[in-house]
């Protein structure tokens, strides 16, 4: 999965770049809030809002933001109310999509959704269309010269990662999304710095993709990933590495 996952790291990247501007604080927000409307203020109880906090933090997202967006959540402090949308669809070359939305109004979300479909040759499907061949994952990045690979080991399995992934100048760690908080603990107490720890999904299988197919389905995805109500989005396809190099010169 080695196109999948040069992909993965341009994610990364491009996080890296949103949160200096302050654009990634923002969907951040969104998701503590309505983890906190869904199951209280409190992180130590509430495990979709921990997670939302500690995906917050590894983008440093300042802890009074944080505080402001539970209390919105909590209704504490007057916001808009949102709520999680997840829509289906399909790229070039039968490519899967998951959109992962939060929006406060899903009619002018969803035909916005669309048309970002449509515009880049993809078409929107029903529920159920794709989901099923994603399974939810927790994902750690970290710069290639934080560690070694022994020591990356060393540190996070017996915490619960699954995979140490080779990502040019990043590492990246999988383990199941019920010991991301274990497993970004342990590299705190080793100390190895890492930039991002995350739930994402991870799909089963991965679809070839190449030439004209590959450079519209990447505009496809980083259209759908600027539009504001988008909190993540996750695609099966698989671009040989040097083709994706050179799609992101």
């Amino acid at each position: 999965m080695a196109g999948h996952s040069k992909w993965a790291n341009i994610k990364h990247k491009k996080a890296r770049v949103d949160a200096q501007r302050g654009r990634i604080w923002s969907k951040c927000s969104r998701a503590i809030m309505v983890a906190a409307r869904q199951g209280g203020g409190d992180p130590e109880t509430n495990v979709a809002l921990r997670d939302a906090v500690e995906e917050a933090k590894s983008h440093n997202m300042p802890k009074d933001k944080i505080e402001t967006a539970i209390k919105k959540g909590t209704g504490e402090l007057a916001a808009a109310s949102y709520e999680r949308v997840m829509y289906e669809g399909y790229g070039p070359s039968g490519v899967a999509v998951l959109v992962d939305a939060l929006t406060d109004n899903r009619h002018r979300t969803a035909p916005e959704i669309k048309k970002i479909f449509d515009r880049h040759n993809g078409s929107l499907g029903t529920s159920g269309c794709v989901a099923y061949l994603f399974h939810t994952r927790g994902e750690v990045f970290l710069p290639r010269d934080a560690a070694d690979e022994e020591t990356l080991m060393d540190a996070t399995l017996d915490a619960g990662a699954e995979e140490i992934a080779d990502n040019g100048d990043a590492w990246q760690i999988l383990c199941d999304p019920r010991q991301l908080t274990p497993v970004r603990e342990a590299l705190e107490a080793a100390e190895i710095p890492f930039d991002q720890a995350t739930v994402t999904m991870v799909p089963e299988q991965t679809i070839p993709c190449s030439g004209e197919d590959a450079r519209k389905t990447l505009a496809m995805i980083e259209a759908l990933e600027d539009h504001d109500d988008v909190q993540k989005v996750h695609a099966n396809f698989e671009i040989p590495d040097e083709e994706m190099a050179a799609l992101q010169q």
